[in-house]
């Protein structure tokens, strides 16, 4: 063995070794993947990744997405190794309160992560949203001397991640759109938790990848100077994304548990951990130890990645001389920045009984945007016409036509999710995607993980109700709006009328975390601004549309589709000198961000008699109603029939909402 390969071994096992003794002190977590997979990284990670350990949000960087989240240290252990604020202390820390090395890598947390993996399939297809954001604006920006993006997007994936249903429609779109900027290593160690795969999963995953319209190569994934090569022969494919099936050994180095299930998820233990050491040639003491010559081969990266990052700056320069405008513009859409006057057409609507479903209202509002976003980009999951989420007068995104921003993702909702995530994450696009709420279902685990990571991915989701009307109760969503309002930092807005919408888009633009829009089939009416408060309160996400002399009696507090029957309720109650105040709430996210005074304010604590009324699981409502107060909600499934009158026989009409009003005025009465 030479001299280099020598030190390439070295270095190889310092990536094992680490990730060994991190997990041994935990006594938790995943050694067998970063002790297999640990070559490929290497390989990966000094001749091929482009990227700057000082400055780990360069906008020119190929992006790594350790898909296979559980082998977190794999990923911890190549950041510290390489240069990123990542000292050794955290990888002695792994899994420990407060400490930069969580289970599994986690977005805004670790500087270096470039998106939060664990739940499998989720980092598959989130690169490919990367991608379609990499591959757009590039054809955007770029010029033949002057290639401002210009990278790739890598990631480790395994049997785990092929398995979900995720990845199979992302990998189809993939192929389909024909992505040449993603590379993806396949971890193919045949184990899985419950043993070895053949119990599950014995088809062809290179025929199936093929047949997407991948590249595809099968390597040994021991093997450096094959995955080397393997890596030169992907990134010389630009026309389709490209899948390196690496045979590796799951646990290498482990005398007892290579190449077992064992290996997957727990700490190896003191014994074998030593006879690992004493199998590989390392040192038993110091734990952690990494070798001088290896950790100057790895920071070697620090100064290719200061060499890249220059090299980069230098043409940016000459890019801004040659080209000022779209310099300024490309600046501004990586740091996020909305052009001024982007709101300066955003539209109003008159008071109008007939009025204008919110999802109609929207596709205006998102029109009127995009006029002055050109960072704005999505679609839908095969429902555009439905969900009105085409931008007029563009082009659909495709290989033929990548300037294109409106996206087709075909019916697709858990890919569709997990892409526009991508596409937030890599940075010059606010992506959005949409379909029905109750499809919700299909794509709430990449819901959840907008919201963990907090990014600017927006989501359009209509057919909000029972009243959507004959489609039925499995295109009704009861429990639905419930459930995503208790998503830690996720913004669920479900507008009351027209204008409502408009501010709703609004807040969507300007909160960089993630929102949904909520958003009906029906017709509202548009309500007379004049006789209430504007629209614009709505930017607090609750506020007092209509309002009486003195205290309140009663509060009645709706959104969406019953804010109108609380109007018309408030109408009749004070008619008969009834003290009544209407709260429209359309998202109690925003409104809970709110100062205590103004919320005290809209809702005064000695103002006890409420009822809220909103055509969705009630569960939302008893912390605002309290136990004086009254939910007019729905707990069962809805029923097939037009709109109107499902929502009459539940129990959405003025004369409803009057007479529950009045019956809880009575309440506790004498």
């Amino acid at each position: 063995m030479t001299e280099s390969q020598n030190l390439d071994l070295l270095a190889i096992n310092t990536i094992r070794m680490l990730s060994v003794d991190a997990v041994q002190a935990a006594d938790s977590g995943h050694p067998g993947l970063p002790m297999g997979a640990a070559a490929m990284a290497y390989v990966l990670w000094t001749r091929h990744l482009k990227h700057n350990p000082h400055n780990p949000h360069w906008a020119d960087r190929d992006r790594f997405v350790l898909s296979a989240g559980h082998g977190s240290m794999l990923l911890y252990s190549l950041l510290h190794l390489t240069g990123y604020d990542l000292p050794l202390e955290e990888i002695k820390n792994f899994r420990q309160w407060g400490s930069k090395t969580a289970g599994h890598p986690e977005y805004g947390h670790t500087p270096g992560v470039e998106t939060t993996t664990g739940p499998l399939g989720q980092g598959f297809a989130t690169g490919v949203g990367m991608a379609i954001a990499a591959k757009h604006l590039a054809a955007e920006f770029n010029t033949a001397e002057l290639p401002l993006v210009s990278h790739y997007i890598y990631a480790i994936v395994s049997d785990g991640d092929l398995e979900e249903g995720v990845a199979s429609e992302a990998a189809s779109l993939a192929g389909h759109l024909k992505l040449g900027e993603l590379i993806y290593l396949y971890d193919d160690n045949n184990i899985s938790i419950e043993g070895d795969t053949d119990i599950a999963f014995t088809e062809d995953v290179g025929q199936r990848f093929e047949a997407y319209g991948w590249h595809v190569q099968h390597i040994d994934g021991m093997n450096i100077d094959q995955i080397d090569y393997a890596l030169q022969i992907a990134r010389s494919v630009t026309d389709r994304p490209s899948l390196i099936i690496a045979r590796t050994t799951i646990g290498f180095g482990s005398p007892n548990r290579a190449g077992t299930a064992k290996v997957h998820g727990e700490a190896l233990g003191t014994a074998e951990v030593a006879l690992t050491k004493q199998a590989l040639g390392w040192p038993e003491e110091p734990t952690f130890y990494i070798p001088d010559e290896a950790l100057t081969l790895f920071r070697t990266a620090v100064e290719r990645g200061a060499q890249a990052e220059q090299r980069w700056n230098e043409l940016l320069e000459r890019y801004t001389q040659a080209h000022p405008e779209r310099a300024t513009a490309f600046k501004a859409r990586m740091a996020g920045e909305l052009p001024d006057g982007w709101d300066s057409d955003l539209p109003h609507w008159e008071a109008d009984a007939k009025g204008l479903a919110t999802r109609k209202a929207s596709g205006k509002v998102l029109n009127a945007i995009a006029k002055h976003v050109p960072a704005l980009m999505g679609g839908s999951a095969d429902l555009a016409g439905s969900t009105n989420t085409l931008i007029d007068g563009v082009d659909s995104f495709q290989p033929e036509t990548p300037l294109g921003r409106n996206m087709h993702w075909g019916v697709r909702e858990h890919a569709m999710v997990a892409a526009v995530n991508g596409m937030a994450l890599h940075g010059g696009i606010i992506p959005y995607g949409a379909t029905f709420l109750v499809f919700s279902d299909y794509c709430r685990p990449s819901l959840r993980l907008a919201a963990l990571m907090n990014i600017h991915s927006i989501f359009v989701f209509t057919h909000d109700s029972i009243g959507l009307g004959e489609d039925g109760p499995t295109h009704q969503p009861i429990e639905h709006l419930a459930s995503l309002r208790a998503i830690p930092q996720f913004t669920v807005i479900r507008p009351g009328d027209a204008n409502e919408t408009t501010q709703a888009w609004w807040n969507a633009l300007t909160h960089t975390g993630p929102t949904m829009l909520v958003l009906t089939r029906q017709n509202l009416p548009t309500l007379d601004r004049s006789k209430y408060a504007a629209a614009a309160g709505a930017r607090q996400g609750g506020y007092v549309l209509a309002d009486c002399d003195g205290t309140p009696e009663l509060i009645l507090i709706a959104t969406g589709s019953e804010l109108h029957l609380a109007v018309q309720a408030y109408e009749q109650l004070s008619a008969d000198g009834v003290r009544v105040r209407v709260v429209s709430m359309p998202s109690t996210d925003i409104f809970e961000r709110q100062p205590q005074d103004y919320r005290d304010q809209v809702l005064p604590p000695t103002a006890r008699k409420r009822l809220a009324i909103e055509a969705a699981h009630p569960m939302t409502w008893y912390k605002y109603v309290g136990f004086d107060g009254d939910i007019i909600g729905i707990e069962t499934f809805g029923a097939s029939a037009p709109g109107e009158v499902v929502l009459r026989e539940y129990g959405f009409s003025v004369e409803n909402v009057v007479a529950r009003a009045q019956a809880l005025l009575k309440r506790g009465q004498a």
